[in-house]
């Protein structure tokens, strides 16, 4: 079972989908780690969560003083979950999820950071289909995310994939940090100045 880490929410329940739905949600572990890493940057951000599963990241970063949380998912049942843990959290007002495809462009996402911008970025695209095979999307997404112009000239952003999966800064955007996380890194990046 699930819960949030920290803040307002500590120790409260985060439901999940099915195992057999392909969802694998962030581990505890990085979750912590990440959330130690960006500390400064949380209270009062306006987040935004891409691939955001049953959005995990996006409820933590909530519970420890985010002002503003948008979800972007493609499957109807996390979605669904995203809307149920919201409610049930009683972060109705603070979270806003959207069900599209990430991959299909990220410009549109302005209007709902209110045009001024996402603070913090995580994206944790997925590592394999159904079928298993190995997907690349973290590059591709990082350079949606420069094009789009919607994140603030001090963001941080972070992606989270497969070790295997090589990841760059593409143009626009600086490499500034890696964690490793048995067969799982997460890279951060920011806006070149």
């Amino acid at each position: 079972m699930m819960r949030i880490i920290a803040g307002t929410h500590r120790g409260r329940k985060i439901f999940s989908v099915p195992k057999e739905k392909f969802v694998k949600p962030i581990s505890a572990r990085i979750r912590q780690s990440f959330f130690d890493i960006v500390r400064p940057y949380v209270t009062g951000a306006v987040m935004l969560d891409l691939y955001a599963g049953v959005g995990t990241v996006g409820l933590e970063a909530l519970s420890r003083g985010a002002s503003k949380v948008v979800f972007v998912e493609k499957e109807g049942i996390c979605v669904k979950t995203i809307e149920k843990n919201l409610a049930h959290l009683g972060f109705g007002e603070k979270g806003k999820v959207l069900k599209a495809d990430v991959l299909s462009g990220l410009k549109w996402l302005e209007h709902f950071s209110d045009y001024k911008g996402y603070d913090l970025v995580f994206m944790g695209p997925p590592y394999r289909t159904s079928e298993n095979l190995p997907l690349s999307y973290s590059v591709q997404t990082l350079q949606l995310l420069a094009e789009a112009g919607i994140a603030n000239p001090t963001a941080v952003i972070a992606v989270q994939h497969h070790k295997k999966e090589e990841v760059s800064a593409p143009a626009g955007l600086e490499h500034t940090r890696r964690e490793k996380y048995g067969d799982t890194y997460v890279d951060f990046f920011r806006l070149k100045r």
